[in-house]
């Protein structure tokens, strides 16, 4: 995180021994403390695309932090893991990201207690689920059944074609009792006058209902 504010230096004779891995400190863009009449600065190019990722704010305050350090101590930096360490944790976005790491853990944590709490409650509920399931919605669902069978039924006995076929048989229920009455008259077991009354009744209804029938067929055919 900080060797990207300073230039590379090769000592002369014995390089120092660092803890970082071969690749970083041997890459042309890593960057350890410079020390006075070092030949070996690193290109301002290098410098910028080494700061790519870091904002200005945070690299202001990785400055104002190093600024004032020595080469002895920058150096050491780079070979004491420890030291390197405890500088990165007094860096204020680091605490900020471990107090944020910390308070997402804790409310993760507080989330599962709550899950775990709720676990009884939630089997109860589901047993109340199971219970209503097998009892109040198979009886629920038994007179929905007899209702959509009622219905079946009403629907089909309004249905046009079942409308026409009683019609039909009341039509021959009147012309049997016309024919009745009319062998009651032959057999002298009715008077004329009682005869005309019923079986000119008998004769309307019939009628009525064949000319019902016969419109209803129509307009059922058609």
């Amino acid at each position: 995180m900080f060797k990207n504010f300073w230039g590379s230096q090769e000592q002369q004779g014995q390089p120092t021994e660092s803890w970082y891995p071969p690749s970083v400190v041997n890459s042309p863009s890593s960057s350890r403390p410079t020390t006075p009449g070092s030949n070996n600065l690193s290109r301002p190019t290098d410098r910028a695309s080494s700061l790519s990722n870091v904002s200005p704010a945070e690299a202001a305050g990785i400055i104002a932090v190093l600024k004032d350090k020595s080469v002895d101590d920058l150096r050491k930096l780079l070979s004491d893991k420890d030291a390197y360490q405890n500088l990165l944790l007094s860096l204020e976005p680091v605490k900020t990201q471990n107090r944020v790491r910390d308070e997402l853990r804790n409310e993760t944590l507080q989330l599962a207690r709550e899950n775990v709490d709720k676990e009884p409650c939630i089997m109860e509920l589901r047993n109340q689920c199971r219970i209503i399931r097998t009892t109040e919605l198979a009886t629920a669902q038994e007179k929905l059944h007899e209702l959509e069978r009622k219905k079946e039924d009403t629907l089909k006995y309004y249905s046009p074609s079942s409308l026409l076929i009683r019609l039909q048989e009341a039509m021959n229920k009147t012309e049997e009792e016309s024919e009745t009455l009319h062998r009651q008259l032959l057999d002298g077991e009715i008077d004329l006058p009682a005869f005309v009354q019923k079986y000119k009744k008998m004769r309307y209804t019939y009628h009525k209902r064949a000319l019902i029938h016969l419109a209803a067929k129509t307009t059922v055919t058609g």
